[in-house]
């Protein structure tokens, strides 16, 4: 199976555009009952403004992850390779460009995730515990260090647990990472989700604290079934709000958040076209020490899904 999602964003911050191209596949490889390969990559363009010079162009061909899982059962997966760290939630369940309801990410996306957002190593997952009223999943992963352009990774070690409530539609979950290189740190987690039943309102929140810094993000999306359900013209329209804040704790540079206490509020107005396809709109506030700024962010993106080849009968 080959899916994904193709854009063309714009972000203009100081009254400067820059534009973005972007297309990210996805490809899934089932190799018999247990076994799998599964990859995504990030092809983009950028298009920056230079005073006085028009335009300079930049271009970037990655792996965001390339990894076999082995499904030993239901309580057990392992999983070796480059992988998303499972750190909090948005870097494996809401950095694709066709599920974030924003262009840019929170600004405490990088914390805990070892900049790359990847490691390269190992990982155990599953679900501890599966009840009616309640279940239990956890991942832990060890990453090796690794200098290779496509696959680099810091040595760390760490993981995620989470209690789900399936009739109050909550999850609360709890991470850890460990950093063994350089400069020797701790980063501690947690994120709280809520997405009621009956309704197409989502509540997702994190809150992640280094050695060097902290912060937090809630965000809210809602879209009405007042008019004719989700899919009429009313219907398709969802805004969106986020929240964050970020501390220092020290001046220390090592995290890729601001170097000084930042307050941002990102409001955003998307449409769900038919097909896959959303149109995404969204205004940005900071204030900070360092200067106050507005950020406007436009795109649209579409996820696309197909068989890489016909399966036997």
């Amino acid at each position: 199976m080959i899916s994904g999602g193709a854009g063309f964003f714009t972000r203009t911050n100081g009254g400067n555009t820059t534009y973005m191209p972007i297309i990210a596949p996805l490809i899934v490889v089932p190799i018999g009952p247990r076994l799998q390969i599964e990859s995504r990559a990030a092809i983009l363009e950028t298009a920056s403004p230079v005073p006085g010079r028009g335009y300079d162009t930049s271009h970037f061909a990655a792996f965001t992850y390339l990894q076999a899982e082995y499904f030993f059962n239901p309580h057990l997966t392992v999983i070796g390779g480059d992988f998303l760290i499972p750190f909090s939630t948005y870097n494996e369940r809401l950095s694709p460009i066709w599920i974030s309801n924003f262009q840019s990410g929170p600004l405490i996306a990088n914390l805990g995730a070892q900049g790359t957002g990847s490691g390269l190593g190992g990982q155990l997952r599953g679900s501890a515990i599966s009840r009616p009223k309640y279940s239990i999943d956890y991942a832990a992963y060890f990453s090796a260090r690794s200098g290779n352009e496509q696959f680099g990774a810091q040595r760390s070690f760490g993981g995620r647990s989470s209690l789900y409530l399936p009739q109050k539609r909550v999850e609360i979950g709890l991470s850890y990472n460990r950093q063994l290189q350089g400069t020797r740190e701790n980063f501690y987690g947690a994120h709280l989700w809520w997405e009621p039943a009956g309704t197409a309102f989502r509540f997702r929140s994190e809150f992640s604290r280094g050695h060097h810094a902290q912060g937090y993000w809630m965000e809210f999306d809602y879209r009405t079934t007042a008019f004719g359900g989700l899919e009429s013209w009313i219907g398709r329209f969802e805004p969106v709000l986020r929240i964050q804040q970020t501390w220092r704790r020290d001046t220390v540079v090592s995290d890729g958040l601001p170097l000084v206490n930042t307050q941002r509020a990102d409001f955003g107005l998307n449409y769900n076209l038919p097909h896959n396809t959303r149109i995404l709109t969204a205004y940005s506030r900071q204030f900070s020490t360092a200067g106050n700024r507005n950020l406007w962010e436009t795109g649209i993106v579409y996820r696309f899904l197909l068989p890489a080849w016909k399966g036997k009968k």
